[in-house]
C-alpha cells in the first residue's frame, strides 16, 4: 500500500464547495468552509466521490487514531520496565542533584543511588496506569479547527498539539497520582535518605529537589514520546491501522 501524505488526504476530505456553507460536525461544532471557484459542479462532486470520506469520518478517524496511540503508549509505559529499560523515556537521577549522586557513589553508596533510580522509574510505570483517561479527556476537547491543523501538520502534529495545550492541566491532574506512586514504591523514602546523607557532608550545597514535580514532568514527557511514535506509525504504516475507520481515513488511495 502506498503511503499518501496528509496533503493528499486534505484534498480528498476537505474539498471546498462552490458556495460558502457551514458544516456541523457532531461533538465538534460548526466550521464555515470558504468558497471555491470552479467552472462546473462536476469537479467538486467527483472529488468527493473519489474520497468516499465525510468530514465527520475524518474528525472521528483522527480522534480514534489518537485514542489508539494514547492507549498503546500508556499501556507500554505502565508495564514493568516500561520506563526503566526504555532509553528514550527512562527517568535519570534529577539533574540538579547529579553532583549528589556522583558524591554518594564515590563514598560507596552507589547501590543506594541505583535503587532510588529504579524506584523512580517504577513510580512512573505505576502512575502511567492512570494517565490514559486524562489524555483521552483532552482529545474530547478537539475542535474542528484543531483537527484541520493536525491533519495538515507533521507526523507528530497531534502529539505536539496535545503537549502544547494540555501539559499544564495534565501536570496538575497527574502530580497527586505520581506522589502516591512514588510513596508506594519507596522512591520518596530512598530520596529523602540519600539527600539527608549528602546534606550532612562537609562543604556541600544542600539539595532541595522537588521530587514529585521532577518525576511528573519526566513521566509526562515520556508518555508524549511514546504517543508520538504511535501517531507516526498509524500515519505511515498501514498494518498499524487496526479498524475500518482508521484504514479509510489514513489509507485513501492506497493499494
Amino acid at each position: 500500500m502506498k503511503n499518501y501524505s496528509f496533503t493528499v488526504l486534505l484534498a480528498a476530505v476537505f474539498a471546498l464547495p462552490t458556495q460558502a456553507q457551514t458544516i456541523n460536525i457532531p461533538g465538534l461544532g460548526g466550521f464555515k468552509l470558504p468558497t471555491k471557484k470552479t467552472t462546473t459542479t462536476t469537479t467538486t462532486t467527483t472529488t468527493t466521490a473519489v474520497s468516499g470520506l465525510t468530514n465527520t469520518e475524518a474528525a472521528n478517524g483522527l480522534k480514534e487514531a489518537l485514542i489508539q496511540g494514547i492507549s498503546k503508549g500508556s499501556d507500554q509505559a505502565s508495564q514493568v520496565d516500561g520506563f526503566n529499560l526504555n532509553k528514550l523515556i527512562r527517568i535519570p537521577f534529577p539533574p540538579d542533584a547529579q553532583k549528589m549522586a556522583n558524591t554518594l557513589r564515590s563514598i560507596g553508596l552507589g547501590s543506594q543511588v541505583d535503587k532510588f533510580e529504579l524506584s523512580l522509574n517504577r513510580g512512573a510505570e505505576d502512575a502511567a496506569k492512570s494517565a490514559k483517561p486524562i489524555f483521552i479527556n483532552a482529545i474530547k476537547q478537539l475542535t474542528f479547527s484543531d483537527v484541520w491543523n493536525i491533519l495538515t501538520g507533521q507526523k507528530d502534529a497531534a502529539t505536539q498539539y496535545l503537549k502544547r495545550t494540555t501539559t499544564s492541566q495534565l501536570t496538575t491532574a497527574f502530580m497527586p497520582i505520581m506522589q502516591q506512586s512514588l510513596d508506594k514504591v519507596d522512591a520518596t523514602r530512598y530520596y529523602s535518605t540519600l539527600s539527608a546523607t549528602y546534606n550532612k557532608l562537609p562543604l556541600v550545597t544542600p539539595v532541595q529537589t522537588d521530587l514529585n514535580q521532577y518525576a511528573t514532568g519526566k513521566a509526562i514527557d515520556g508518555l508524549f514520546t511514546l504517543i508520538a511514535q504511535e501517531e507516526a506509525d498509524i500515519r505511515e504504516n498501514p498494518v498499524a491501522r487496526t479498524t475500518s475507520l482508521l484504514k479509510k481515513v489514513f489509507g485513501i488511495g492506497g493499494k
